[in-house]
């Protein structure tokens, strides 16, 4: 994710950003469409995803040329996305598990516990957190909402906290972790993501489905949760890239670095809109 710094941002780092963004933004467009039109997209694009991500992860740790470790990780980050709504997941959950330790088993001498612990741990890590998109999607109403507030908010928080911090910045958050990281960023970061929350439900619920009824108040609640939560994300996974000396997981998006390093924060995220909807429900229809 974006580190937040304590001086303007130069147009010769904005650039590549503003790249991704005119290049990632039309690309959401095009699969929100697809998916209110056939829901399974959801899934399929979810699915490939999370099984790039886990790569990357991997590969941080130099585990994903490792086949043993690395092919049951990446089918499992494939399946779960199509299975957590399903009967199949317990299963799906149990035979990856028999799976890693019988490789461990077989490979002893080459595979050793802590490299499972690592791939075990965070491949469940980002298939559950993603694994939430088409989870809170199979409902069928309201996909389009739920895909861009899980999207947008963490986003919105994220660089609410860069331009917070980069102007009254002064306290650092985690300065081992994340140096250029501040207090005041937080506090911006919550208060983007709340407005960022509300402005998305009015589009929604004035313009898009005004057959639906929108709770704001639910909105509001996961803007004030979201923010921090998505800091926990961001710095897990720099504390990981920092264990192994790396700046970035991959290079696919300019200026953001790989694929992990943009979605980090909505791995820990995602979840929570799927845990609030159980208990406030989000939209009802009228």
């Amino acid at each position: 994710m974006v580190e937040y710094d304590c001086e303007l941002v130069s147009m010769k780092s904005l650039k590549p950003r503003l790249l991704t963004a005119v290049i990632g933004i039309p690309l959401l467009i095009v699969f929100l469409l697809l998916a209110e039109v056939w829901l399974p997209v959801v899934a399929i694009i979810v699915a490939l995803a999370t099984a790039f991500m886990t790569g990357e992860y991997l590969n941080a740790n130099k585990l994903l040329k490792n086949f043993a470790i690395s092919a049951p990780c990446l089918i499992f980050s494939l399946l779960m996305p199509f299975t957590v709504s399903t009967d199949y997941l317990y299963m799906t959950v149990i035979l990856y598990m028999l799976a890693m330790f019988i490789l461990m088993i077989a490979n002893h001498r080459k595979i050793t516990y802590s490299e499972l612990a690592y791939s075990v741990t965070g491949t469940f890590l980002i298939s559950l957190g993603m694994s939430a998109i088409p989870l809170i999607c199979s409902g069928k109403t309201g996909i389009s909402f739920y895909f861009v507030t899980i999207f947008s908010l963490p986003w919105m928080a994220d660089a609410g906290g860069f331009f917070i911090g980069a102007t009254l910045g002064k306290h650092k958050l985690c300065p081992d972790i994340s140096p250029k990281k501040t207090v005041e960023g937080v506090i911006g970061g919550v208060i983007f993501c709340v407005i960022s929350a509300v402005l998305v439900g009015l589009l929604f619920q004035y313009l898009i489905m005004p057959d639906l009824k929108i709770n704001f108040w639910a909105l509001v609640l996961l803007g004030i949760i979201d923010a921090p939560i998505s800091i926990i994300g961001d710095l897990s996974f720099s504390l990981i890239k920092r264990r192994y000396k790396i700046k970035d997981y991959g290079s696919i998006f300019p200026g953001h670095g790989g694929m992990l390093d943009r979605f980090d924060s909505i791995i820990f995220t995602a979840p929570v809109i799927v845990l609030l909807n159980q208990f406030i429900p989000i939209i009802t229809v009228v």
